[in-house]
């Protein structure tokens, strides 16, 4: 591996050699001396390798991942450069690049020419965010994003603690004991209800096309089998496909089966995939984070001596919609309290459940029905924040692109979208021609509407976990006998995130540090939302709770 110190024009000072295997131990020294951020391609490729020796990097900068950002970013002025760089919308193998303040050093298992492209790549994409319309923002955005995939890869290091006795209890307790390669008893009696129900022992339950069209020669007429569509027909079939529907989901998305592929040595280990999703939120490629049921979370279990932390923001993407719209009516009515009771006393609707559907719909585009009916009350009573969104809709029906608060862009209409437009304009165009542009046109408002919400307040997650991450590693460690060993080397003694969901985070935690922990939890909210939106009067308020279980009341 070899290290190249540049200055700070980026110009070779020294170059050192060193194994491969003592990558890990060079990193922590320096990781030790402090000031450091470390540039490579790719966090994956990197990270885990790391953390499994037992070290942790403070700060990085995931070249893949701000190439992304970069290329697709409209406050880019000057991307020609960025845009010829394909090799890195796929980074390149093994190559890691570290900052110390303003001195670089780079490291490469590649060949050297693989160095050199790393490091044009970091000059590249440093003098693209200088000469951009919003360097600090996309200097922010970068930082955070990077971040973010630290974060995720700790979060697999680690795991989320779950007790097998408590999650199989669960599978038995809903589905019966488990019987081999065969069904459990309670799906299949449930299976037995719905086929008598219908009138038709042969009916097949798990192809929606068959099992609709034998719901359709039994008289419920649904276009699918949603639990929301099923609920508005009263039919005697209605009940037992709705149970047997949701047992068939826990057995086939939780089963045992998943259990065994998932949870290994008392931890749940999905693969997270930081921006997966083009809005900044974050996917997962393997385990389903991002969908564990309610009833699931009783497995979630802390270890002895320890406890969990979970907190979830109270509607976090209106606050997110007041606070890029600079509306100070809506940030009032959302001030240390629930935003939707905020809302009614502000006199836009009539109850919670109102101001709900009527919030909803101006983020998600639901104008139609009773959403469109409040839609025109909301913008009387806050119309900075519905003239944001409603501009972001323009924007997307007329085929342009829209950034969110720290300069993520959309991705913009594809050349199907250009095309059902162009032919609506065309002389020789039908009515149908012109209702498919018009629906085509709303839908991508639809998208461009949300995409500014959802976005930021991604941004707002990351900076709060973020900030979160360096206020636990500031804690200090437990003795080796109080240690929880299954977190790994590196968070077997000390406070760690196990769990990120959008809004909700999960934080496992020596007992001893439990308070320090919330106390952290709380100001590094506060902390993200001064980073992003300044002195803005608005609270991120928060559901925290401390027990042994994730379980939610």
């Amino acid at each position: 591996m070899v290290l190249i110190d540049l200055d700070a024009t980026g110009t070779a000072t020294t170059t050192v050699t060193i194994a491969l295997s003592d990558a890990p131990e060079t990193i922590r020294a320096r990781e030790a001396a402090g000031g450091v951020r470390w540039i490579w391609n790719d966090t994956r490729a990197w990270y885990a390798g790391l953390l499994s020796a037992g070290v942790r990097v403070a700060r990085a900068w995931d070249l893949r991942l701000v190439h992304a950002l970069l290329r697709d970013a409209a406050a880019v002025i000057d991307d020609h450069g960025l845009r010829a760089a394909r090799a890195w919308d796929a980074a390149l193998p093994d190559t890691l690049v570290v900052d110390t303040l303003f001195d670089l050093a780079e490291a490469a298992s590649g060949p050297p020419d693989t160095a050199e492209a790393a490091l044009e790549e970091y000059r590249r994409q440093r003098d693209v965010i200088d000469g951009s319309a919003t360097p600090a923002a996309l200097r922010l955005l970068a930082a955070a994003e990077s971040a973010g995939a630290l974060i995720a890869e700790e979060l697999h290091a680690a795991g989320l603690p779950w007790s097998v006795d408590a999650h199989g209890a669960l599978l038995e307790r809903e589905l019966g004991e488990r019987r081999g390669q065969a069904l459990p008893a309670r799906i299949e009696e449930a299976a037995a209800r719905v086929r008598a129900a219908l009138g038709d022992p042969a009916a097949s339950l798990d192809s929606q096309p068959r099992l609709l069209r034998s719901l359709h020669r039994a008289g419920l007429f649904v276009e699918s089998t949603s639990r929301w569509e099923l609920a508005e027909h009263d039919h005697p079939v209605v009940a037992p496909l709705v149970a047997y529907k949701k047992l068939m989901r826990l057995y086939t998305a939780n089963g045992w089966s998943w259990m065994s592929e998932w949870v290994r040595d008392g931890r749940f280990r999905p693969v997270y995939v930081p921006a997966g999703v083009v809005t900044g939120r974050w996917a997962s490629s393997g385990g389903g984070a991002l969908q564990i049921p309610r009833q699931l979370r009783v497995a979630v279990r802390a270890d002895p001596g320890w406890t969990l932390l979970t907190a979830d923001v109270a509607q976090l993407e209106p606050r997110v919609l007041a606070a890029m719209s600079r509306d100070t009516a809506l940030a009032d009515a959302a001030r240390g309290r629930d935003l939707y009771s905020g809302v009614v006393e502000a006199g836009a609707v009539a109850t919670r459940a109102e101001a709900k559907i009527a919030m909803l719909g101006a983020m998600y585009g639901a104008t139609t029905g009773e959403s469109g009916r409040l839609l025109p009350r909301l913008r009387r009573t806050f119309p900075r924040a519905m003239a944001l969104v409603d501009h972001a809709a323009r924007v997307g029906e007329d085929g342009g692109v829209v950034s969110t608060w720290l300069g993520r862009t959309s991705p913009g209409p594809g050349e199907a979208w250009r095309a059902v437009q162009s032919r609506a304009g065309d002389a020789e165009a039908s009515g149908i021609d012109e209702t498919r542009a018009r629906r085509s046109a709303r839908d991508r408002g639809r998208f461009t509407r949300n995409f500014v919400v959802q976005g930021t307040a991604a941004e707002w997650a990351l900076a709060w976990l973020a900030d979160l991450r360096g206020r636990l590693a500031a804690l200090e460690p437990v003795d080796a006998a109080d240690a929880a060993p299954r977190s790994g080397p590196v968070f077997g003694r000390r406070p760690h995130l196990a769990f990120y969901l959008h809004d909700e985070i999960i934080v496992h935690t020596p007992s001893v540090h439990a308070e320090a922990v919330a106390t952290a939890v709380r100001e590094s909210a506060a902390a993200a939302g001064t980073l992003l939106f300044g002195s803005f009067p608005l609270d991120f308020p928060l559901d925290l709770r401390i027990g042994d279980t994730a379980e939610k009341g």
